[in-house]
């Protein structure tokens, strides 16, 4: 039975694909939102953002190298990579907090997922699924200065 419970990731994913079902689950938050995007107090499913840079891909974090960051734990990778962050968090934490980059783009929140990521002009962008991300690199410098217009009023209620 537990092969077909699906998370509400894995339904939200189906659901980015059809903007206007989709919409109804990652609509404007209904009360103000953390600035960093993280379940259970872990900030970006717990992977170090600092390996995107380094590794050229999602590196899960360990809770032996954790950062507080705006609220919410971050894991990392190693010390090194700890210590990067922390010497310069603006260079490495994700955009719009690690919530989609596409949803900010159009004025809502929405989770992300490792795998659906871009660096961009030297800053990472996290999306809420493949597809968005697909969708969000047909215009990337626009999204971007939407998701920028945007920021960080979506989180207000």
């Amino acid at each position: 039975m537990t092969d077909l419970m699906l998370s509400r990731r894995h339904v939200l994913a189906g659901l980015i694909a059809t903007p206007i079902a989709g919409a109804a689950l990652v609509s404007p938050a209904l009360a103000a939102s953390a600035p960093i995007y993280a379940e259970e107090g872990i900030a970006w499913d717990g992977h170090d953002p600092v390996g995107y840079f380094t590794n050229g891909a999602p590196t899960p974090g360990t809770p032996e190298f954790s950062f507080d960051y705006k609220g919410s734990k971050v894991l990392f990778a190693s010390a090194e990579s700890r210590d990067m962050f922390v010497a310069d968090p603006n260079k490495y934490a994700p955009q719009f907090g690690g919530y989609c980059a596409y949803a900010a783009s159009k004025g809502y929140i929405a989770p992300t997922v490792p795998e659906a990521w871009t660096i961009y002009e030297g800053k990472l962008y996290l999306n809420f699924s493949l597809r968005a991300r697909e969708l969000w690199a047909k215009d990337i410098p626009g999204n971007i200065a939407k998701g920028n217009s945007n920021w960080p009023g979506i989180l207000e209620a």
